[in-house]
């Protein structure tokens, strides 16, 4: 061969390796980090194992979804600090760890005590604020991947609850991570006792607390229900949960696969809101069996309540809640309300 036509293959060669072919290169390995608090066999475990499957078969194993359960990658506030640093790419956050990206308090004003009251509201409020919230999230160099409605919280106490009364003489435990919802009751006049929540029973059996506030799922789990036997039936918030990605992650994945990846998310989101509708109506029903005894509140009863927080809301917008995102949602809730 002619010294030109070797050195013509070398080029070719060099040029190869410095600049690969583009489809080769977008079939390179991505692996996405994800981390959860919840156990692997709860809905929201196995929803993520199925997600990663399906993840891994849609793009032909060029997105692998690798998912730490149990908290394996720290508690939200390391989740978030890892999420920034990239030591992780993803996580299920609760609403108290999404609020945390939004500083204005957008996300922790959906839980703004008796402000949403059963999940038709919720459904009707998300429908209307979602891609505002996304929008907000995303800016702060997030992208949120799906939501999901993890509950509502209710009050479970050592002595029967109806009215606020009932409650203000009981010290109520409330979780160290949720500093809006202890600020918007104690101006309600209650007594407030942070507490780790796996402590709450340890708490509760030494007089330290009579009542927490708590999803039912969280409190069978607890077994916090052994000692505080009462519910009190009203719905206090909705209690929020989300899947999040760092931009930098979602952008490293290929165009072509982005469409899909979000189908397979909202599904599961679709999938978990129903299967954990039906976790917590089963957690309640295996509880009463145990001896939970629910205070049913009646209409007039539901309506102190309102009052209650009514009376101190004017103080909590702008500081604890976020005003505009609390009156949007405030007016679209008196025409629905007013519509019926």
């Amino acid at each position: 061969m002619k010294p030109i036509g070797r050195w013509l293959i070398l080029c070719f060669v060099f040029l190869g390796v410095l600049f690969p072919d583009p489809a080769y290169a977008q079939r390179r390995k991505i692996t996405i980090k994800l981390a959860s608090l919840v156990p692997e066999n709860t809905p929201w475990g196995k929803a993520l194992n199925r997600m990663a499957a399906e993840w891994k078969s849609v793009t032909n194993g060029e997105v692998e979804l690798v998912v730490y359960h149990s908290g394996v990658a720290g508690v939200e506030r390391d989740v978030l600090r890892k999420l920034k640093g990239n030591q992780i790419q993803a996580a299920i956050l609760s609403s108290f760890g999404l609020n945390a990206i939004t500083p204005d308090h957008e996300i922790m004003t959906l839980s703004c005590p008796f402000l949403i009251r059963n999940n038709e509201e919720l459904d009707l409020v998300l429908n209307s604020i979602k891609p505002d919230l996304e929008a907000r999230i995303n800016r702060e160099g997030f992208f949120t991947l799906a939501w999901s409605k993890a509950g509502w919280v209710r009050f479970f106490s050592k002595q029967p609850v109806f009215v606020p009364a009932d409650l203000k003489r009981q010290k109520l435990g409330t979780s160290e991570q949720e500093p809006a919802l202890m600020d918007a009751f104690k101006a309600m006049g209650y007594q407030m006792v942070p507490v780790a929540m796996n402590q709450a029973l340890v708490y509760l059996n030494g007089g330290m607390i009579d009542a927490v506030y708590q999803s039912p799922i969280n409190v069978g789990g607890l077994q916090i229900f052994g000692v505080a036997k009462n519910m009190a039936s009203i719905n206090i918030a909705p209690f929020m949960g989300g899947i999040v990605m760092n931009q930098a992650a979602w952008r490293s994945i290929p165009e072509q696969h982005k469409p899909a990846l979000l189908r397979i998310a909202k599904r599961l989101e679709t999938e978990l809101d129903t299967s954990i509708q039906q976790l917590e109506t089963d957690a309640i029903a295996a509880m009463k069996n145990y001896g939970l005894k629910i205070n049913e509140i009646t209409a007039a009863q539901e309506q102190l309540w309102y009052d209650d927080v009514n009376r101190v809301m004017a103080s909590l917008l702008g500081n604890t809640f976020n005003r505009e995102l609390y009156e949007k949602i405030e007016a679209l809730l008196r025409t629905h309300r007013n519509g019926r």
